[in-house]
């Protein structure tokens, strides 16, 4: 069983941004839009913040 646990929701301009840690794949995210459209990379991060950073950064947003 895939186990997902996620760190950070946040409604940013209309969208929904998700960070979350799978074993094998560390951290990610994806982003679904207003329309239910999902997006993102398929990228690993090591850390919950490195992968926030990498979303907004993504949504045209700066970092924390």
């Amino acid at each position: 069983m895939l186990t997902v646990k996620f760190e950070e929701v946040v409604w940013i301009d209309g969208s929904l941004l998700g960070v979350f840690y799978t074993p094998g794949k560390c951290w990610q995210f994806r982003v679904i839009s207003s329309t239910g459209e999902v997006f993102g990379e398929e990228r690993i991060y090591y850390t919950a913040l490195a992968a926030l950073n990498a979303g907004r950064t993504w949504l045209g947003l700066p970092g924390i």
